[in-house]
């Protein structure tokens, strides 16, 4: 999080000339572009300011080598040489990298983050009907984007590990033009290409961003919900949910000892999904019953004795009722059964 107020925070209004470099384009630069416009003119056309040849709101965009340009711009990032965030300096090619604190080496992406990634937050998350999210829950989003979307760009740019096959960093680089462009086309026509295909990049980045912060927002609200739920629980195995949403990630976040999870499925159907042993992993830390495997409705009703039972999954780690009732006794018979056949034969 930077000390100093960014350039452009201070005063909203103000126009502020921003720069990246202009040629092959990347993830870092196109998410670094996407960070200032969601921080400093998010009700601005993404796509047009890129396209347009001046300047159509207070972010005024470019993409350039100029050395002039560079030196009059008030943000530069990932060209120029130089890291100094109080005048507005992003770049991260100099021998003497800034690096995270544990020693990864940052892109222009990862720096306008830090500096500008919390205003982009906020008004990414504003809506009419929503109260402004506190300073606590920005940080706490603020870190989930930065390790899960921003430090892997990080990674990438800067060789330390690959993003891998179709990742954002694949989609950004599929929008640059074919290398033959100027060739086929000719050179004006192979800029325009280029200053399109960056436009491109920034809309898929921008709504990947976008996407990414909403699900993280989510998944705090989710967390709160499910460890509400668990104080709340009779028998702390099984963990019952009246609105269905994430829980795996709580569970073993938490070390908490849920067997399962009830949790509607629909309008007319209630599941029980059963926790595996380790987070990600198949198997289930208690199965659940051998002879419901695969049964359905009448069947499954007769052998669980539970009227309304739907279905029971062949893998035995998902079952479901009509009610929520009829899931949760599932659940419970469903401990029972395993209990009764650990006890040792008399």
């Amino acid at each position: 999080m930077p000390e100093h107020t960014p350039i452009g925070l201070e005063d909203e209004t103000a126009t502020v000339r921003a720069l990246t470099h202009s040629g092959n384009f990347h993830v870092d630069e196109t998410l670094g572009y996407v960070i200032l416009h969601y921080a400093l003119a998010p009700q601005g056309d993404l796509r047009g300011r890129v396209l347009a040849e001046t300047p159509i709101d207070r972010l005024d965009f470019a993409r350039t080598r100029a050395p002039d340009r560079i030196r009059s711009a008030d943000i530069v990032f990932d060209v120029g040489g130089t890291y100094d965030p109080t005048n507005g300096r992003y770049d991260h090619h100099m021998k003497d990298k800034p690096l995270r604190a544990d020693g990864t080496p940052y892109s222009a992406a990862g720096l306008l983050w830090k500096a500008y990634g919390v205003a982009a937050l906020r008004n990414i998350l504003a809506t009419p009907l929503a109260a402004p999210m506190d300073a606590d829950g920005l940080a706490a989003i603020w870190q989930i984007i930065d390790q899960s979307l921003v430090l892997p760009v990080d990674q990438d740019d800067n060789g330390v590990a690959k993003m891998g096959k179709l990742s954002l960093a694949d989609i950004v680089s599929a929008c640059g033009p074919a290398w033959d462009t100027a060739e086929r086309h000719g050179p004006e026509a192979a800029r325009a290409r280029e200053a399109q295909g960056f436009a491109n990049a920034a809309v898929a980045v921008a709504t990947h961003l976008v996407n990414m912060v909403d699900r993280a927002r989510a998944g705090l609200k989710a967390a709160n919900r499910v460890m509400a739920a668990y104080e709340q629980a009779d028998d702390k195995r099984i963990l019952v949910m009246e609105t269905g949403m994430p829980t795996e990630k709580v569970i073993f976040e938490h070390d908490l000892p849920v067997v399962y999870v009830v949790s509607p499925a629909g309008p007319d159907q209630w599941n029980v999904k059963a926790i595996p042993p380790k987070r990600g992993d198949f198997g289930q830390r208690v199965s659940l019953p051998e002879a419901w495997a695969g049964l359905e409705r009448d069947a499954l009703a007769r052998i669980s004795g539970v009227p309304d039972a739907v279905f029971a999954h062949p893998a035995r780690f998902i079952c479901g009722a009509a009610s929520r009732d009829g899931a949760l006794k599932m659940a419970r018979l469903a401990l029972e059964i395993d209990a009764a056949s650990k006890q040792p034969a008399t």
